[in-house]
C-alpha cells in the first residue's frame, strides 16, 4: 500500500464495541441453538444496540452504513425468527404454504435492498470518493 492510498482507521473505543457486539450476538445465537429462552430473549437488546450504534457511528461512509444497517435487520430478522420458535408459532401457517417464520424474509429483503442500494445505486455514481468497500 502506498502512502499516497486514503487509509480507513477505526478508533479502539469503536473496534472494541464492535468486538463486543460479536460476544452478544453470538451468546444470542447459542440461546437460540440452546433453546435457552431467556437469555436469548434478553441478549436481542444488547445485540440490535450495538448494531445501531455502530451503524450511526459509521454513517459518514456509504460503504460502511449500508453493510451496517442490513447487519442490524439481519439480526432483527434472525431475534424474529428465534422468538417466533421460542414462541411455537413458527410453524404455524400464515397462507398457503408459508409459516409466521417466513415473516422473518421482510427484514432479511431490507438487508438486501440496502446493499443492492449501495452496489446497484450508490457506488457507480460515486466511483471516485473514498469509501471503505
Amino acid at each position: 500500500m502506498s502512502n499516497q492510498e486514503p487509509t480507513y482507521h477505526i478508533p479502539l473505543k469503536y473496534r472494541k464495541m464492535e468486538n463486543l457486539h460479536i460476544v452478544f450476538w453470538l451468546f444470542k445465537d447459542i440461546s437460540w441453538c440452546m433453546v435457552w429462552k431467556p437469555l436469548g430473549i434478553i441478549m436481542i437488546v444488547p445485540t440490535l444496540i450495538v448494531s445501531i450504534q455502530i451503524a450511526w457511528r459509521t454513517r459518514q461512509y456509504m460503504s460502511e452504513l449500508c453493510h451496517n444497517l442490513a447487519i442490524t435487520v439481519w439480526i432483527t430478522a434472525n431475534s424474529y425468527w428465534m422468538i417466533s420458535e421460542f414462541a411455537g408459532f413458527d410453524t404455524k401457517h400464515l397462507f398457503g404454504n408459508y409459516t409466521y417464520k417466513h415473516l422473518a424474509i421482510i427484514p432479511f429483503g431490507i438487508g438486501i435492498l440496502f446493499l443492492a442500494f449501495y452496489y446497484l445505486i450508490w457506488k457507480p455514481r460515486h466511483k471516485h470518493e473514498f469509501e471503505t468497500m
